[in-house]
């Protein structure tokens, strides 16, 4: 698939795969900024700043927004990470330059204050909406202690109290902050033409002021092992993570870090889900890796009753252990590789999934790969690379964080949250 790459004049990064075969064509707009990138102060703008993209622009009403994106019967929307703001469209062919049009002019919005006041109670009901989950409250907990004095640990939310206090001349000051070309990229990805999205980006956004680009703290994190127990009135089961170093997004070594995950903690046929899941231990169980830029970590998590988490805290741990001391086997090896070839070329058949995997690439690694390069890479991973990772970030030197009904879990009382 022909891949095409160019900057603008103001340092936008455009991004384009041509896709014959394709019948739409997916655009998306990532900012280089998300969570890690606020100060304390600003807690939560990243979101709030999303939310206030849709709000209208000097161009359009809120209303303006959602009926020339529904004309053209687009799907869209947007997300915000710890790294990311992205907005997104998906839309027949000739479409393409109205949703182009309307995704430059979101992003600079008019950021009307009495917009910002009834905005800003949405983000406050929507904190709460979260507060009420625990899988949410669980997971929010655990990166902020796990991160403890790391960026990556901010909460992409915020809090009641950072929302409420956050002003509109502070988000107009993160925003032009964080908000120029030249820390955007453009992706798009379906049977287009390159330079039909190069004329679209210099006439949409060819004015945009450049910025700084780029985040200043990108050290990698590592954490002496810890236990922390986390409770709460009304929690029916208890949710317990086990958080640890891993290869950082463009690392070589990230390859056999995703495997690794892959074999430790797959929904199914994992060395998780036949010691935790079949029998009937826990609900769910599953390891995860997360590559984040400058710190890798790998995430492995379960929920089940509060009597048994101990009994189950325990069956991880050995599991941990046991890979730590052994690695994983042939055939676990060679089956992880084939979930995560599966994984790619399934998401590779639309192009949304091209075109999100261009931009996560370019922002990681600043370079490009195609379907076949990438299944290669992942192919190319032996149990020696699997060893060598293993090494360089062991996956049983973790810190563990409960929450849920137990009073006490591994020699630790619960604290009440």
């Amino acid at each position: 698939m022909p891949f095409f790459h160019t900057r603008l004049e103001n340092g936008l990064t455009v991004l384009v795969e041509t896709v014959p075969t394709a019948r739409s064509v997916a655009v998306g707009f990532f900012v280089n900024t998300g969570a890690r990138d606020e100060t304390e102060a600003e807690a939560g703008v990243s979101h709030f700043l999303e939310h206030m993209t849709f709000k209208g622009t000097a161009r359009r009403s809120a209303w303006d927004v959602n009926r020339d994106f529904d004309r053209i019967g687009a799907a869209y929307n947007a997300y915000t990470s710890e790294e990311n703001t992205v907005f997104y469209a998906a839309v027949l062919p000739e479409y393409l330059p109205v949703a182009f049009d309307i995704l430059a002019d979101i992003l600079r919005p008019s950021l009307r204050p009495e917009d910002f006041e009834t905005e800003k109670k949405v983000i406050l009901e929507e904190i709460r909406m979260y507060e009420d989950v625990p899988e949410s409250v669980a997971w929010e907990h655990a990166r902020k202690l796990y991160y403890n004095g790391h960026p990556l640990g901010h909460s992409i939310l915020g809090t009641q109290s950072s929302i409420q206090a956050l002003t509109r001349e502070q988000m107009l000051a993160y925003f032009e902050r964080r908000y120029g070309a030249a820390n955007i990229v453009v992706s798009v990805a379906g049977p287009i033409d390159a330079e039909l999205v190069t004329s679209l980006a210099r006439q949409h956004c060819g004015q945009w002021f450049r910025g700084s680009s780029g985040r200043t703290d990108r050290r990698e994190w590592r954490r002496d092992p810890g236990t922390f127990v986390l409770t709460r009135e009304r929690v029916l089961q208890e949710h317990v993570m086990l958080l640890t170093a891993g290869p950082p997004a463009g690392s070589p070594h990230r390859f056999a870090g995703d495997i690794l995950a892959m074999a430790i903690g797959d929904d199914r046929g994992s060395r998780l889900y036949w010691e935790l899941v079949d029998p009937g231990h826990a609900e769910s169980a599953d390891c995860n890796y997360y590559e984040h830029d400058g710190s890798g970590c790998i995430h492995t998590s379960f929920s089940c009753e509060a009597e048994v988490a101990e009994a189950n805290l325990e069956r991880v741990q050995r599991i941990l252990a046991e890979v730590q001391q052994h690695g994983i086997t042939d055939e676990e090896l060679r089956v992880a590789k084939n979930k995560i070839a599966s994984r790619i070329v399934r998401a590779s058949e639309r192009p949304m999934g091209r075109m999100s995997s261009l931009a996560r690439q370019w922002l990681t690694t600043g370079s490009y790969h195609d379907v076949d390069t990438e299944l290669r890479l992942y192919d190319a991973v032996q149990l020696d690379d699997i060893r060598t990772c293993l090494d360089l970030y062991p996956v049983d030197t973790c810190t563990v964080i409960a929450f849920g009904p137990a009073q006490r879990l591994a020699g630790v009382d619960a604290i009440v949250v």
